[in-house]
């Protein structure tokens, strides 16, 4: 993790974590540091003593912790993810997956999410760690949703020959593209017709 190269990370000396275990609310602070500075920083770089400031945690925590800057910054985007996206209530799969696409749309748009994930995208222009670690956070968000149809195509909700990977990309497309360009809206409305124009 270093201040003079985005994406540079710290040489991995193969050594397992050891010692004292994270301390949660010291690790969940510097994650809520990363969004809000993300979300401040207009597309400038977010770097590691700013981060390590903000938290009120020295800049050696974050080294023990995260290899790099960027993983830093995944970690939290897809904890944030995680609070606003959970697993769907078992139900059918029009149910499931209105939940998810709905969870989905509002929570990229809350404060602070919206704003860091927008910087961390431009951020990832330019920045080829980065860019993996964005690819690394959408496979994660794109396998909930192919989890749920999945399920559905198990219990005979969808045909044995839909191809789950078109249907999330779907989803994912209309998601990034009215996010970044902002052409029209992500509401909750938008999100079921989405959800079940899928599922027919």
């Amino acid at each position: 993790m270093n201040e003079r190269t985005q994406g540079e990370q710290r040489p991995h000396t193969g050594r397992p974590h050891t010692g004292r275990r994270r301390n949660e609310e010291a690790r969940q602070a510097v994650l809520d540091a990363a969004l809000r500075l993300l979300a401040d920083a207009d597309g400038a770089p977010v770097g590691v003593d700013a981060i390590a400031r903000e938290a009120g945690v020295g800049k050696q925590t974050l080294y023990r912790w995260w290899p790099s800057k960027g993983a830093v910054l995944l970690d939290a985007l897809t904890n944030r993810a995680e609070q606003h996206v959970p697993p769907p209530e078992p139900g059918s799969l029009r149910e499931e997956l209105r939940s998810v696409v709905v969870a989905t749309f509002e929570g990229a748009q809350s404060a602070p999410v919206a704003p860091a994930l927008r910087t961390l995208v431009r951020e990832a222009a330019r920045d080829p760690h980065l860019a993996d670690l964005m690819r690394e956070f959408t496979e994660t968000r794109r396998a909930v949703l192919r989890e749920v149809l999945a399920r559905g195509q198990r219990r005979g909700e969808l045909a044995a020959d839909r191809d789950l990977d078109l249907m999330v990309d779907q989803v994912y497309g209309v998601f990034w593209y009215r996010f970044l360009l902002g052409h029209a809206p992500l509401g909750e409305r938008e999100a079921i017709t989405l959800a079940d124009s899928l599922v027919g």
